[in-house]
């Protein structure tokens, strides 16, 4: 008997990956978490059916989630990080010696604790002692923060269910409140190819623009998520991500990353037409 994961992309097109265990099955307060077993992916986690990350490629988002506002601004010292109960975005952050505080806020804590049994390749720095977790919603927790992060990142799930008040106008402006005069956001901001995912960036665009004075988008390919071309959204108050880049001293840090380079950073921010148009 074959076992598969399909995701509907679209009305007329489904992604599936062939399913060799199905680890972990559990309906939250929030979604249905699963965590399955694949022979191409490695070990993968779908939150109310939606594909969240793979072993195989999740260090292509990781990397263009961290990476690219750490070499606009390698002084960075505390950042927020919004969902992201995987654990594969605290985990880049913990790579950085200088980074002293991370808060962590994922609203299932149910989420946390499948991907601490099953993807300990991306929860595996979650109890670094410089991070710490929250189990509350995002929006509520951003409320009360004033001039207090260098750095937001919004490593959310689509913007509908347990994710649907990130992507609101008031979500945003209380997100500027919270960064200092030298504050970064960083979001991931869906599809730009198929028409459901399209309405949501948009949407999430629409509520964006006029709060911060510097917005621009950039791109990455990964195989696993709708479509294979996900974008990513950078907001300052001060630093523009190409202009400002501190290449020298990102490379100072040492790193060792598969996907993020200095070159693949510039390059990220050239967009097709199409979406340009679509931004426009």
């Amino acid at each position: 008997m074959e076992l598969w994961f399909t995701e509907e992309h679209s009305e007329n097109v489904k992604f599936s990956i062939k399913v060799d265990e199905h680890l972990y099955s559990e309906q939250s307060k929030y979604q249905r978490i699963d965590i399955m077993k694949s022979y191409e992916f490695g070990n993968f986690l779908t939150l109310d059916g939606c594909m969240m990350v793979t072993e195989r490629d999740e260090f292509i988002y990781h990397d263009m989630m961290v990476h690219v506002p750490m070499a606009v601004n390698p002084a960075i010292k505390k950042v927020l990080v919004i969902g992201g109960g995987d654990g594969g975005t605290v985990r880049e952050l913990t790579r950085y010696k200088s980074i002293e505080y991370i808060d962590l806020v994922e609203i299932d804590e149910k989420v946390v604790v499948a991907c601490k049994m099953h993807l300990q390749q991306t929860a595996c720095k979650l109890d670094d002692p410089r991070v710490h977790i929250y189990f509350e919603d995002g929006l509520r927790f951003v409320r009360g923060k004033e001039n207090e992060y260098d750095l937001i990142l919004v490593d959310s799930t689509d913007p509908f269910g347990p994710g649907e008040g990130l992507f609101t106008k008031e979500f945003y402006g209380n997100c500027y409140k919270a960064l200092n005069e030298k504050g970064i956001l960083i979001n991931q901001h869906e599809s730009p190819y198929y028409q459901m995912h399209k309405n949501s960036l948009e949407m999430a665009y629409e509520k964006m623009v006029g709060i911060f004075p510097i917005m621009k988008f950039y791109g990455a390919n990964i195989p696993t998520y709708s479509s294979g071309q996900w974008l990513f959204g950078f907001v300052s108050k001060k630093f523009h991500p190409v202009k400002d880049l501190q290449e020298e001293a990102w490379k100072a840090f040492g790193l060792k990353t598969k996907y993020y380079n200095t070159i693949i950073h510039r390059g990220s921010f050239a967009l097709p037409n199409y979406i340009l148009d679509l931004l426009s």
